[in-house]
């Protein structure tokens, strides 16, 4: 049987992990790796919370899910922390990518440089307009969308980016989850479907802003009412 609805893990993840926590591990791993350039060696739980904007508890225990505890007096090691958030969240590895639809959005993820740095290799581009065919971005060819299939069986793609407007996202879900990609990035403004074992993160900067946009009218109600 298969779920046609975009389902999160729930409340526990892979390896019973919390998703929340996973969610918080890019933060501390970010924060770690930024201490470790400065040549920071220990970091006590309350210092490295504090850098990622949550509470020691908190951290203290997103971190034992991982079985890292710390020692008391002393802290993490920042060195052997990255290395263990890292694995956990498969930045050992190295993920091929293909992005599809390199309109304005497609064409920035292409050209972001701190995908490879994390472990993530855009490998392919391929968008449904032929005058963009042949056009090439960060050192890739822009490939037609009849050859998705192809890319993804010859390039071994581990994650498909849908950067498409909202009309043509399901079709390129479908497609790709059909060549065997089981996780998928979505920007297009729709809720995508897909089977049981797929895995989608929905990236909606038009809610991000409404939801700053919400705080920032709290703000002025609050200010609006204060004597």
């Amino acid at each position: 049987m298969t779920s046609r609805e975009v389902r999160p893990t729930g409340v526990r993840g892979v390896r019973g992990i919390p998703d929340a926590t996973v969610a918080r591990l890019p933060v501390y791993h970010r924060v770690l790796c930024s201490l470790g350039e400065r040549g920071v060696a220990t970091v006590s739980s309350e210092e490295l919370a504090a850098s990622s904007g949550v509470n020691s508890a908190k951290l203290r225990k997103d971190l034992s899910h991982l079985g890292s505890y710390g020692t008391r007096g002393v802290g993490y090691d920042v060195s052997e922390l990255i290395e263990h958030i890292g694995r956990s969240l498969g930045l050992t590895q190295d993920w091929a990518v293909v992005i599809v639809g390199v309109g304005n959005l497609g064409h920035a993820l292409a050209n972001y440089g701190g995908f490879r740095t994390r472990g993530f290799r855009v490998v392919a581009l391929v968008d449904a307009d032929p005058a963009r065919f042949g056009e090439h971005v960060a050192d890739l060819d822009i490939h037609p969308l009849a050859d998705l299939e192809r890319l993804v069986a010859d390039l071994g793609v581990s994650i498909g980016v849908v950067a498409t407007p909202a009309s043509a996202a399901q079709d390129v879900c479908d497609r790709l989850v059909a060549s065997g990609v089981t996780s998928i990035l979505n920007f297009a403004p729709l809720v995508l479907s897909v089977p049981l074992g797929v895995g989608v993160r929905k990236v909606d900067l038009a809610t991000e802003l409404q939801i700053l946009a919400f705080h920032e009218q709290r703000k002025s109600d609050l200010v609006a009412v204060l004597p």
